[in-house]
């Protein structure tokens, strides 16, 4: 039982250990989030403190969930409250969670079988009734990865294989949209996963210590990604055209030349590769020298400020991207590989969605 899994991996004898609705100190919300640090490849098995334990790495936001005597909750990574904007998960919360519990996991939308991220960042922003009526079309769920609090104590510094005992035990009852995410601690499985799972939409893999207290705030866990090379449009940098900084990524779309994202600071030799190829722009140019932040990332959280821009004459340049293009932006940094000076401007074609 779940009780007697939290007492023998808690409770020392003569602990008075009681049950309790109410959600410890920093834990009702918002709550500080683990984080993961990107790695290339998928690690040996005994990279992390008590072993690797690998776990799908979703295409949704993360959210954490609190639960009190109250109700719920759900809170995405950087502290907003999202619990209006998904009614059906916080319902399900309420329904299937006993107050004194922390859960972080990931919320997903399905969409013919696929992850629909799209659908996802369309009921981002909306009010409550509006938010409501996307729900019914477009239900989410919620894939639980990890436990914070059980029965009103903090279990983040328990080991991860015990706080996962405990998330197993809650998840026994659970009905949709609440999942148990899966986790194995076999590499080969792994690797399976990381190579079949990308058809629905599964940017890759996460990967976490089974020994590992629950690192909030912290760069504890990995992260693998799956990664494709593609060309896209070098329509201007940021830096000078003699040392750029980044490449400012475009593509055509609905027969304009539009920003879709930007790449990753570049290396000292990937800018002096680029450099030489950096002209002046021929003509009129389609972009302004300076826009706002969210024009070249839909999704960065700094809004209102802008940024200037070095604008050039158009190439063709091979960046690698992850799985993150919802058919009008790349939501992750690209990175530079090389410029494609073979490659006509007007030949290169968005990604299929």
């Amino acid at each position: 039982m779940l009780v007697s899994a939290w007492r023998a991996a808690w409770s020392a004898p003569g602990d008075g250990w009681t049950m309790s609705a109410t959600l410890p100190p920093g834990l009702a919300g918002p709550v500080q989030v683990a984080l993961a640090r990107a790695v290339e490849q998928i690690p040996h098995a005994g990279a992390l403190p008590g072993g690797c334990r690998f776990e799908p790495k979703w295409d949704g936001f993360r959210l954490i969930v609190t639960c009190d005597q109250r109700g719920a909750n759900l809170w995405s990574r950087r502290g907003t409250n999202l619990s209006t904007t998904f009614p059906e998960i916080r319902s399900a919360c309420v329904d299937q969670l006993a107050p004194g519990t922390v859960l972080d996991g990931e919320v997903v939308i399905w969409s013919s079988g696929r992850l629909d991220f799209s659908s996802l960042q369309t009921r981002m922003g909306r009010g409550p009734r509006s938010a409501a009526a996307h729900a019914v079309g477009h239900p989410a769920s919620y894939a639980a990865f990890d436990v914070l609090a059980c029965a009103g104590r903090d279990v983040r510094p328990l080991r991860f294989d015990d706080r996962r005992e405990l998330l197993e035990q809650l998840a026994a009852i659970w009905r949709p949209p609440l999942n148990l995410s899966p986790v194995t601690g076999d590499r080969e499985v792994a690797i399976e996963w990381f190579e079949t799972y990308s058809v629905v939409g599964i940017e890759g893999l996460l990967v976490k210590g089974g020994a590992q207290p629950y690192p909030a705030g912290q760069r504890g866990w990995l992260k693998i990604k799956h990664r494709e090379t593609v060309d896209v449009v070098c329509g201007a940098v940021i830096g000078t055209r003699s040392a750029p900084q980044e490449v400012v990524a475009g593509l055509s779309i609905d027969g304009r030349l539009r920003i879709v994202g930007r790449t990753t600071p570049l290396s000292p030799s990937a800018r002096r590769a680029l450099a030489p190829w950096l002209r002046p722009p021929a003509g009129e140019h389609p972009w302004p020298a300076q826009v706002p932040r969210t024009a070249l990332s839909r999704f960065n959280a700094a809004r209102g400020d802008v940024v200037d821009m070095t604008l050039v004459e158009p190439i063709v340049v091979e960046v690698s991207a992850d799985v993150g293009w919802d058919g009008q932006s790349f939501r992750h940094l690209l990175r530079f590989v090389r410029v494609r000076p073979d490659t006509e401007v007007g030949s290169v074609e968005p990604p299929a969605p």
